[in-house]
Protein backbone atom coordinates (compact mmCIF):
# COMPACT_ATOMS: atom_id res chain seq x y z
CA UNK A 1 0.00 0.00 0.00
CA UNK A 2 1.45 3.95 -0.82
CA UNK A 3 0.24 5.96 1.94
CA UNK A 4 -1.43 8.42 0.03
CA UNK A 5 -4.91 6.51 -1.07
CA UNK A 6 -5.26 8.79 -4.03
CA UNK A 7 -2.32 7.35 -5.44
CA UNK A 8 -3.40 3.73 -4.59
CA UNK A 9 -6.48 3.27 -7.59
CA UNK A 10 -3.33 3.94 -10.23
CA UNK A 11 -1.11 1.79 -8.82
CA UNK A 12 -3.56 -0.70 -8.32
CA UNK A 13 -4.36 -0.34 -11.81
CA UNK A 14 -0.68 -0.41 -13.27
CA UNK A 15 -0.44 -3.83 -11.35
CA UNK A 16 -3.01 -5.41 -12.94
CA UNK A 17 -2.37 -4.43 -16.69
CA UNK A 18 1.44 -5.09 -15.69
CA UNK A 19 1.19 -8.51 -14.65
CA UNK A 20 -1.37 -9.12 -17.44
CA UNK A 21 1.29 -8.22 -19.83
CA UNK A 22 3.68 -10.53 -17.79
CA UNK A 23 1.55 -13.00 -18.28
CA UNK A 24 0.70 -12.70 -21.92
CA UNK A 25 4.58 -12.80 -22.96
CA UNK A 26 5.94 -15.17 -20.85
CA UNK A 27 5.31 -18.36 -23.06
CA UNK A 28 5.65 -16.05 -26.28
CA UNK A 29 8.29 -18.13 -28.82
CA UNK A 30 10.48 -15.86 -30.88
CA UNK A 31 8.47 -15.56 -34.10
CA UNK A 32 5.65 -13.86 -31.75
CA UNK A 33 7.38 -11.43 -30.66
CA UNK A 34 8.05 -10.04 -33.94
CA UNK A 35 4.11 -9.88 -34.54
CA UNK A 36 2.16 -6.57 -35.37
CA UNK A 37 0.26 -4.62 -32.81
CA UNK A 38 -2.29 -2.12 -33.91
CA UNK A 39 0.60 0.63 -32.17
CA UNK A 40 1.70 1.75 -35.29
CA UNK A 41 4.70 0.81 -36.75
CA UNK A 42 5.60 -1.52 -33.53
CA UNK A 43 5.36 -4.94 -33.02
CA UNK A 44 4.88 -7.16 -29.80
CA UNK A 45 8.48 -6.90 -28.85
CA UNK A 46 8.66 -2.87 -29.48
CA UNK A 47 5.74 -2.64 -26.65
CA UNK A 48 7.32 -4.57 -23.96
CA UNK A 49 10.47 -2.73 -25.17
CA UNK A 50 8.44 0.75 -24.94
CA UNK A 51 7.19 -0.21 -20.99
CA UNK A 52 10.43 -1.40 -19.79
CA UNK A 53 11.86 1.72 -20.61
CA UNK A 54 9.29 3.96 -19.35
CA UNK A 55 9.34 2.22 -16.07
CA UNK A 56 12.90 1.91 -15.83
CA UNK A 57 12.62 6.24 -16.00
CA UNK A 58 9.95 6.49 -13.45
CA UNK A 59 13.05 4.57 -10.81
CA UNK A 60 15.27 7.10 -12.54
CA UNK A 61 17.53 5.08 -14.32
CA UNK A 62 19.11 7.03 -16.89
CA UNK A 63 18.47 7.04 -20.37
CA UNK A 64 20.11 4.52 -22.60
CA UNK A 65 22.77 6.54 -25.18
CA UNK A 66 21.73 5.25 -28.78
CA UNK A 67 21.54 6.58 -32.45
CA UNK A 68 18.69 6.41 -33.82
CA UNK A 69 18.33 4.81 -37.81
CA UNK A 70 17.71 6.83 -40.32
CA UNK A 71 15.07 4.85 -42.14
CA UNK A 72 12.66 4.84 -38.98
CA UNK A 73 9.59 6.65 -41.00
CA UNK A 74 7.38 6.46 -38.41
CA UNK A 75 9.33 8.37 -36.17
CA UNK A 76 7.76 12.03 -37.12
CA UNK A 77 8.25 14.58 -34.04
CA UNK A 78 10.47 14.69 -31.09
CA UNK A 79 7.80 12.98 -28.75
CA UNK A 80 8.30 10.00 -31.06
CA UNK A 81 11.86 10.12 -30.71
CA UNK A 82 11.99 10.27 -27.27
CA UNK A 83 9.92 7.43 -27.19
CA UNK A 84 11.39 5.11 -29.80
CA UNK A 85 15.19 5.51 -28.07
CA UNK A 86 14.35 2.82 -25.30
CA UNK A 87 11.88 0.87 -28.07
CA UNK A 88 14.86 0.44 -30.54
CA UNK A 89 17.88 0.04 -28.16
CA UNK A 90 15.87 -3.33 -27.38
CA UNK A 91 15.13 -4.27 -31.01
CA UNK A 92 17.36 -7.41 -31.45
CA UNK A 93 17.16 -8.78 -28.11
CA UNK A 94 16.28 -12.13 -27.36
CA UNK A 95 12.64 -13.50 -25.91
CA UNK A 96 14.29 -14.46 -22.83
CA UNK A 97 16.25 -11.33 -22.72
CA UNK A 98 12.92 -9.25 -23.21
CA UNK A 99 10.96 -11.85 -20.21
CA UNK A 100 13.75 -11.44 -18.05
CA UNK A 101 14.33 -7.56 -18.54
CA UNK A 102 10.31 -7.42 -17.90
CA UNK A 103 9.92 -9.31 -14.76
CA UNK A 104 12.99 -7.80 -13.22
CA UNK A 105 12.01 -4.18 -14.32
CA UNK A 106 8.63 -5.12 -12.76
CA UNK A 107 9.64 -6.20 -9.27
CA UNK A 108 11.97 -2.91 -9.09
CA UNK A 109 8.99 -0.89 -9.72
CA UNK A 110 6.42 -3.15 -7.58
CA UNK A 111 8.96 -2.50 -4.76
CA UNK A 112 8.93 1.30 -5.32
CA UNK A 113 5.22 2.13 -5.14
CA UNK A 114 5.16 -0.23 -2.45
CA UNK A 115 7.25 2.29 -0.64
CA UNK A 116 6.51 5.10 -1.94
CA UNK A 117 5.96 7.68 0.54
CA UNK A 118 6.07 11.33 -1.31
CA UNK A 119 3.15 13.33 -1.59
CA UNK A 120 1.09 13.78 -4.80
CA UNK A 121 1.95 16.26 -5.64
CA UNK A 122 5.56 16.06 -5.51
CA UNK A 123 7.40 16.88 -9.18
CA UNK A 124 8.87 13.92 -10.90
CA UNK A 125 10.52 13.40 -14.04
CA UNK A 126 8.35 13.28 -17.30
CA UNK A 127 9.08 12.92 -20.88
CA UNK A 128 11.55 15.41 -22.53
CA UNK A 129 13.16 16.55 -19.61
CA UNK A 130 9.72 17.61 -17.89
CA UNK A 131 8.34 17.29 -14.94
CA UNK A 132 4.88 16.00 -13.73
CA UNK A 133 3.07 15.75 -10.37
CA UNK A 134 3.81 12.17 -9.11
CA UNK A 135 -0.06 11.90 -9.14
CA UNK A 136 -0.36 12.60 -12.94
CA UNK A 137 2.97 10.40 -13.72
CA UNK A 138 0.86 7.17 -12.56
CA UNK A 139 -1.99 7.79 -13.84
CA UNK A 140 -0.70 7.77 -16.84
CA UNK A 141 1.11 4.33 -16.11
CA UNK A 142 -1.94 3.11 -15.24
CA UNK A 143 -3.47 4.82 -18.85
CA UNK A 144 -0.46 3.25 -21.11
CA UNK A 145 0.21 0.18 -19.77
CA UNK A 146 -3.68 -0.90 -20.27
CA UNK A 147 -3.81 0.29 -23.55
CA UNK A 148 -0.61 -1.44 -24.43
CA UNK A 149 -2.09 -4.59 -22.63
CA UNK A 150 -5.05 -4.23 -25.16
CA UNK A 151 -2.96 -3.85 -28.26
CA UNK A 152 -0.87 -7.18 -27.30
CA UNK A 153 -4.30 -9.03 -26.87
CA UNK A 154 -5.03 -7.95 -29.99
CA UNK A 155 -1.87 -8.77 -31.76
CA UNK A 156 -2.09 -12.20 -29.91
CA UNK A 157 -5.65 -12.73 -30.21
CA UNK A 158 -6.34 -12.85 -26.57
CA UNK A 159 -8.75 -10.65 -25.47
CA UNK A 160 -10.15 -9.47 -21.93
CA UNK A 161 -9.54 -7.18 -19.27
CA UNK A 162 -11.62 -4.50 -21.40
CA UNK A 163 -13.84 -3.75 -17.59
CA UNK A 164 -10.40 -4.24 -15.42
CA UNK A 165 -9.23 -1.34 -12.95
CA UNK A 166 -7.45 0.35 -16.31
CA UNK A 167 -9.99 0.63 -18.21
CA UNK A 168 -11.71 2.94 -16.11
CA UNK A 169 -8.64 5.21 -15.27
CA UNK A 170 -8.31 5.14 -19.47
CA UNK A 171 -12.08 6.24 -20.01
CA UNK A 172 -11.65 8.88 -17.43
CA UNK A 173 -9.21 10.07 -19.25
CA UNK A 174 -10.47 9.86 -22.74
CA UNK A 175 -13.24 11.69 -21.64
CA UNK A 176 -11.38 14.79 -20.24
CA UNK A 177 -9.84 14.81 -23.71
CA UNK A 178 -13.83 14.45 -25.18
CA UNK A 179 -14.54 18.48 -25.06
CA UNK A 180 -11.77 19.48 -27.21
CA UNK A 181 -12.25 17.32 -29.41
CA UNK A 182 -15.59 18.26 -29.90
CA UNK A 183 -15.49 22.03 -29.69
CA UNK A 184 -12.33 22.67 -30.86
CA UNK A 185 -11.04 20.27 -33.64
CA UNK A 186 -14.45 19.34 -34.80
CA UNK A 187 -15.48 22.84 -34.84
CA UNK A 188 -19.01 22.01 -33.24
CA UNK A 189 -21.17 25.34 -33.55
CA UNK A 190 -21.58 27.50 -30.26
CA UNK A 191 -25.07 26.61 -28.21
CA UNK A 192 -24.67 23.19 -29.64
CA UNK A 193 -24.65 19.44 -27.88
CA UNK A 194 -23.47 16.08 -28.81
CA UNK A 195 -24.09 12.67 -27.25
CA UNK A 196 -22.06 9.80 -27.07
CA UNK A 197 -23.72 6.61 -25.97
CA UNK A 198 -20.94 3.66 -25.04
CA UNK A 199 -22.24 -0.01 -24.15
CA UNK A 200 -19.75 -3.19 -23.74
CA UNK A 201 -18.24 -4.25 -20.68
CA UNK A 202 -17.67 -0.29 -19.52
CA UNK A 203 -21.07 1.70 -20.53
CA UNK A 204 -21.50 5.23 -20.04
CA UNK A 205 -23.65 8.27 -21.47
CA UNK A 206 -22.01 11.87 -21.41
CA UNK A 207 -22.81 15.33 -22.96
CA UNK A 208 -20.35 17.70 -24.51
CA UNK A 209 -21.47 21.17 -24.51
CA UNK A 210 -20.32 23.82 -26.74
CA UNK A 211 -21.02 27.24 -24.84
CA UNK A 212 -21.60 31.10 -26.71
CA UNK A 213 -18.02 31.18 -27.03
CA UNK A 214 -17.47 27.96 -28.48
CA UNK A 215 -16.27 26.41 -25.19
CA UNK A 216 -16.94 22.67 -24.65
CA UNK A 217 -17.75 20.62 -21.48
CA UNK A 218 -18.93 17.38 -20.11
CA UNK A 219 -21.33 15.65 -18.07
CA UNK A 220 -23.55 12.83 -17.63
CA UNK A 221 -26.79 14.38 -17.80
CA UNK A 222 -28.65 13.51 -21.64
CA UNK A 223 -29.55 16.03 -23.72
CA UNK A 224 -33.24 16.95 -24.67
CA UNK A 225 -32.02 17.98 -28.12
CA UNK A 226 -28.10 17.34 -29.84
CA UNK A 227 -27.08 18.08 -32.82
CA UNK A 228 -25.63 14.66 -32.69
CA UNK A 229 -25.64 11.64 -31.10
CA UNK A 230 -22.72 8.77 -31.47
CA UNK A 231 -22.79 5.11 -30.25
CA UNK A 232 -20.49 2.47 -30.32
CA UNK A 233 -18.87 -0.27 -28.14
CA UNK A 234 -16.28 0.88 -25.38
CA UNK A 235 -13.45 -1.39 -27.33
CA UNK A 236 -14.09 0.68 -30.63
CA UNK A 237 -14.18 3.97 -28.30
CA UNK A 238 -10.85 3.03 -27.45
CA UNK A 239 -9.31 2.04 -30.43
CA UNK A 240 -10.29 5.26 -32.09
CA UNK A 241 -9.33 7.90 -29.73
CA UNK A 242 -6.04 6.11 -29.12
CA UNK A 243 -5.32 6.25 -32.78
CA UNK A 244 -5.24 1.94 -33.42
CA UNK A 245 -8.05 2.40 -36.40
CA UNK A 246 -9.86 5.38 -38.41
CA UNK A 247 -13.19 5.56 -38.72
CA UNK A 248 -13.88 4.04 -42.21
CA UNK A 249 -12.14 0.75 -40.43
CA UNK A 250 -14.65 0.35 -37.98
CA UNK A 251 -17.91 2.18 -39.48
CA UNK A 252 -19.66 -1.33 -39.18
CA UNK A 253 -19.35 -0.38 -35.15
CA UNK A 254 -20.38 3.30 -35.22
CA UNK A 255 -23.98 4.60 -35.55
CA UNK A 256 -24.72 8.23 -35.63
CA UNK A 257 -27.76 10.10 -35.50
CA UNK A 258 -28.43 13.99 -36.24
CA UNK A 259 -26.05 16.29 -38.23
CA UNK A 260 -23.92 13.52 -40.04
CA UNK A 261 -21.39 15.93 -40.99
CA UNK A 262 -20.68 17.09 -37.34
CA UNK A 263 -20.67 13.06 -36.53
CA UNK A 264 -18.12 12.57 -39.29
CA UNK A 265 -15.79 15.06 -38.08
CA UNK A 266 -15.97 14.33 -34.76
CA UNK A 267 -14.80 10.69 -35.45
CA UNK A 268 -11.92 12.22 -38.06
CA UNK A 269 -10.58 14.18 -35.05
CA UNK A 270 -11.38 11.12 -32.49
CA UNK A 271 -7.50 10.26 -31.83
CA UNK A 272 -6.27 12.09 -28.86
CA UNK A 273 -2.84 10.10 -27.98
CA UNK A 274 -0.40 10.94 -29.62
Amino acid sequence: MTVHPSLQTYADAWTHSIEAISELVMPLVEGEWNRATPCPAWSVRDIVSHIIGMECEQLGDPRPIHTLPRDLYHVQSEFARYMEMQVDVRRHHTAPEMTSELEYTLIRRARQLRNETRAPETMVRAPLGAEQTLELALRMRAFDVWVHEQDLRWALNRPGNLDSPGAYVTRDILLHALPKVVAKDAGAPPNSAVVFDIHGPVEFLRTVRVDAEGHGTIDGAPSLGPLATIALDWETYVRLACGRVRPHAVADRVKTEGDQELAAAILREFAVTP
